[in-house]
């Protein structure tokens, strides 16, 4: 990742995201951060969906979701800045979304297709950019961010939640 995708300015959750984005691109980081993903989450059963490792923690099928709710979101704002949008854009709350998605109803393998489409877009979104507007940027949530940087947080977001997946699901 070149030095020019990090931002001392940025929170510290974003810039772990940042730091978790495998890739010299960020198409690459998006492609990589997908293969785990799926492999990952392909790998539990349906029984296993609902399994949360503590009482008030997210369930798998709720990780999964809240991946592709993020997704939208980072994919959402990089489309806006990437056609000089100077709007600010407003912050999101992640756990009324996870609660609000009732993920749970839903099958795991559902939530997993789901993400590989939402993904697909992304990278199709993310090919279309031109240097210059990979350089653009916005305010979101309060913070200044690249279309680069939105980018690789999508990615190293999902790598994110693969850790903690590794260390706290399994």
């Amino acid at each position: 990742m070149m030095a020019s995708t990090r931002s001392a300015d940025l929170p510290a959750y974003l810039q772990n995201y940042l730091r978790k984005a495998r890739g010299r691109t960020v198409l690459e980081a998006q492609q990589n951060a997908l293969v785990r993903t799926v492999a990952l989450f392909g790998d539990i059963g349906e029984e296993r969906g609902s399994y949360r490792y503590a009482p008030g923690k997210w369930s798998i099928k709720e990780v999964l979701q809240h991946l592709n709710d993020c997704e939208r979101i980072f994919t959402y704002r990089a489309l806006r800045f990437a056609r000089n949008d100077a709007t600010a854009l407003p912050p999101f709350e992640e756990n009324e979304y996870t609660q609000a998605s009732e993920a749970d109803r839903s099958p795991l393998t559902s939530i997993l297709t789901e993400h590989k489409a939402i993904r697909a877009s992304t990278l199709a979104l993310f090919a279309s950019f031109t240097p210059v507007m990979m350089a653009r940027a916005g305010l979101a949530s309060g913070n200044t961010m690249s279309v680069e940087q939105l980018g690789l947080i999508a990615a190293g977001h999902a790598e994110h939640h693969c850790d903690i997946h590794e260390e706290r699901y399994l």
